[in-house]
């Protein structure tokens, strides 16, 4: 398994926000969590990255053990896993060109030329080469993920974990960004963790959905089965507005 998660547990003070995780990921996976909010899906993806540590249980990512890495051999293991936050995390003050450059200038070992020809690539990967020279703001919603996504991938990580990825985009934006996942996973064969709340997001992307309650995953497995799961947290999920409207 290329993420393995084994009886994790994370409390913050009395509330107990993951009570028994079991989740495992192979290689070219794309895994999606899905669940209501407060029920620990960011805490989760931020365990496999080390953001979080765990009060119990051991985690396993690309062969190592994380809680017993060292700062140096962590930094290491993050540099081949990327990260899409909501908000997409773009730097305001940046181009888009500088914003994908500051990855590379600290992370690649690449000449200036092979550093701005993978820039290049990678935005006509995204299918935004015009917006080079672009400031974040002025882009589209859908065009901040997408540059975002181009910048999780700039340094040719073995995962990405993607937290909403299309939140509060409009469905043709949905779908453009789902597609660009599920290229990234059969183009390059990168394993995926994403948390969406946006059902069509979840039906392109998703080989295997772990449904999350209350710290919990209570049911795995293709999503149209998990949709129609009888367990009661499930079923109002799958039936509220909130995953009409996303």
């Amino acid at each position: 398994m290329i993420i393995s998660l084994d009886n994790i547990h994370k409390s913050f003070g009395s509330l107990d926000v993951l009570r028994g995780i079991n989740l495992d990921v192979s290689k070219g996976e794309s895994a999606v969590v899905m669940g209501g909010s407060g029920s620990g899906k960011s805490v989760l993806i931020k365990h496999i990255v080390g953001l979080i540590k765990a009060d119990q249980g051991t985690i396993r990512v690309l062969d190592k053990q994380v809680e017993e890495l060292g700062e140096d051999e962590m930094d290491e293991l993050r540099l081949s896993i990327g990260y899409l936050f909501q908000s997409g995390a773009l730097f305001d003050s940046m181009t888009v060109f500088e914003n994908l450059m500051f990855f590379l200038d600290r992370h690649a070992e690449l000449t200036s030329s092979e550093a701005k020809d993978r820039i290049v690539e990678t935005l006509e990967w995204v299918s935004l080469p015009e917006k080079v020279g672009h400031y974040p703001a002025e882009l589209s919603g859908g065009q901040k993920k997408r540059i975002a996504l181009a910048r999780a991938v700039i340094l040719e990580p073995k995962i990405i974990l993607y937290d909403e990825p299309t939140t509060g985009l409009d469905p043709v934006s949905v779908r453009m960004v789902s597609d660009l996942i599920v290229r990234l996973q059969e183009d390059r064969g990168i394993t995926s963790v994403a948390i969406t709340h946006d059902l069509l997001c979840a039906e392109i992307i998703a080989d295997q959905v772990h449904f999350l309650h209350h710290g919990e995953i209570l049911a795995t497995g293709p999503l149209n089965e998990i949709s129609q799961h009888d367990h009661p947290a499930i079923a109002t999920f799958f039936g509220s507005e909130t995953i009409q409207q996303n």
